[in-house]
C-alpha cells in the first residue's frame, strides 16, 4: 500500500513539473505577429463638405389672366412634362373677347376700303382740276387714320387671342409637381403683380449640391489650379461624391458646375455647386449629403490598413519590425483613405514591415515571430 502511494506522488510530481515547465515555455515564447509591406499607389486628396440638394430648376405656377378655375389636369406630386396642360380657367368670357375685337376689325376693314374710295375720287378730281386739292389731302389723311385702326384692331385680337391661350395653364419645366394651392371655381387672379400662385414645379433629373468651402481651401484650390496640379471647379467638371446620411460609401458621383464670384464677408466661405444624374428621382430637393471634392493633384503615396495604426493621444504610431525581429513604434502623418486603405504621408519607408495584426500581444523592444501578409485595396467606389 504505501510503494503504490509513493509511486502515485511520483507520477504526480512529474505532472506538475512538466506542466510548469510548459507554462514557462510558452511564457518565454516570442507572440506571433502579420507583417505586411506598405502598398504604393498614385493616389489624390478628397476634401469632405457638407451641403443639401436643391432642383436645378424651381417655378411657381402663376394665372397670366384673371378668371374662374373650371378645370385641373393633374394629381397632386405626380411628373410633369413641360407643355402638359394644368389648369384652364372659364374661357367664355375671352371667347367673347375675341369675337368682339374680330367684329371691330370687320368695321375697321369696312371703314377703310369706304376711305379708299374716297380718296381715290377726290384725288382723281384734283388731278382734273375739277375739284380741290385741299379735299384730296382730308380724304388721304382720312385714309390714313383708316389703315391705322385696321391695325390697331388686328392688335386687340391678337391680345385676345393671347389672352384665351392663357386660360390653359401649361407646366413651363419637366419635374415633379407640389400640391394645387386652388379649387375648381375658385377665383384666380392673373397678370404682372399680384398673381395667383397656383402650385409650383421642381426639376427632377439632373439635380444639384450645394456647400460652402472655406477661405483656405479656396486659397488651396487657387494655388492648385496656377501650378497646374488641379484644375478650377469654375472651369473644369472635377469629380464629386455624394453620400447620404444612411449611406457609407461614396457612390454617387457628379461634377463641379459653379463656384461664386466672391466669398462671404460674414462667413468667409464661398459658395459651391455640383451636377448629379437623378434619372430614376430618389434624390429628393431638400436631403442632406455628405461631399467628396478632389482636393489635389496625383501624387504617389504608402498605404496600409486603417486597423494597423495606432492613435496615442494626438499622434498616430504604427508598429513595424526590423531585421532582428524586433518591435519598433513609428510616429505617422496620416491623410484619407484611399481604396480601402490609409494613406501615411510621413514616417515609413516603401521596405519597413508593418504589424497589420496581432497588435495586442507587443509592445515597443520585444522580439516577435513574423508572418508575412500581402495587401490588396478594396475597389469599391472611392475605397470604403
Amino acid at each position: 500500500m504505501t510503494n503504490r502511494m509513493n509511486r502515485l506522488i511520483g507520477l504526480t510530481g512529474l505532472f506538475f513539473v512538466l506542466l510548469v515547465g510548459s507554462a514557462w515555455a510558452q511564457m518565454g515564447a516570442a507572440p506571433v505577429v502579420k507583417v505586411a509591406e506598405p502598398l504604393q499607389d498614385r493616389v489624390v486628396d478628397w476634401d469632405e463638405y457638407t451641403g443639401r440638394f436643391q432642383a436645378k430648376q424651381s417655378v411657381d405656377v402663376q394665372a397670366r389672366v384673371s378668371g374662374y378655375l373650371s378645370k385641373i389636369h393633374f394629381r397632386d406630386g405626380e411628373l410633369v412634362v413641360a407643355g402638359q396642360l394644368l389648369y384652364t380657367i372659364d374661357q367664355r368670357p375671352f371667347e367673347l373677347a375675341l369675337l368682339q375685337a374680330q367684329a371691330r376689325l370687320a368695321a375697321a376693314e369696312a371703314s377703310r376700303d369706304l376711305a379708299l374710295i374716297e380718296f381715290e375720287r377726290a384725288d382723281e378730281l384734283a388731278t382734273r382740276n375739277v375739284g380741290a386739292q385741299s379735299e384730296a389731302q382730308r380724304t388721304g389723311a382720312a385714309y390714313q387714320e383708316s389703315l391705322a385702326n385696321v391695325s390697331l384692331e388686328q392688335a386687340q385680337i391678337a391680345s385676345a387671342q393671347l389672352d384665351l391661350e392663357f386660360t390653359e395653364i401649361r407646366s413651363p419645366i419637366d419635374g415633379r409637381i407640389s400640391s394645387t394651392r386652388a379649387d375648381v371655381g375658385d377665383l384666380v387672379v392673373g397678370g404682372p403683380s399680384g398673381a395667383s400662385v397656383l402650385t409650383s414645379i421642381v426639376s427632377v433629373d439632373p439635380i444639384e449640391f450645394e456647400f460652402t468651402a472655406s477661405e483656405a481651401d479656396f486659397l488651396k484650390y487657387a494655388r492648385l489650379n496656377q501650378t497646374g496640379e488641379r484644375g478650377t471647379s469654375r472651369d473644369n467638371p472635377n469629380p464629386i461624391f455624394v453620400r447620404l446620411i444612411d449611406e457609407t460609401t461614396w457612390e454617387r458621383g457628379g461634377v463641379m458646375e459653379f463656384i461664386d464670384n466672391r466669398l462671404d464677408p460674414n462667413s468667409g466661405t464661398i459658395l459651391g455647386r455640383a451636377v448629379f444624374d437623378n434619372a430614376d428621382g430618389f434624390l429628393q430637393p431638400g436631403l442632406f449629403g455628405r461631399a467628396r471634392l478632389l482636393g489635389s493633384g496625383e501624387y504617389d503615396a504608402l498605404l496600409i490598413p486603417d486597423e494597423a495604426v495606432v492613435a496615442d493621444q494626438s499622434r498616430s504610431i504604427v508598429y513595424v519590425v526590423d531585421s532582428d525581429n524586433v518591435v519598433q513604434a513609428r510616429q505617422i502623418t496620416t491623410g484619407a483613405i484611399w481604396k480601402g486603405m490609409r494613406i501615411v504621408r510621413s514616417g515609413i519607408d516603401a521596405q519597413d514591415r508593418i504589424i497589420v495584426s496581432g497588435l495586442q500581444r507587443i509592445r515597443p523592444g520585444v522580439e516577435v515571430a513574423t508572418e508575412t501578409e500581402t495587401l490588396s485595396f478594396n475597389q469599391a467606389g472611392l475605397g470604403e
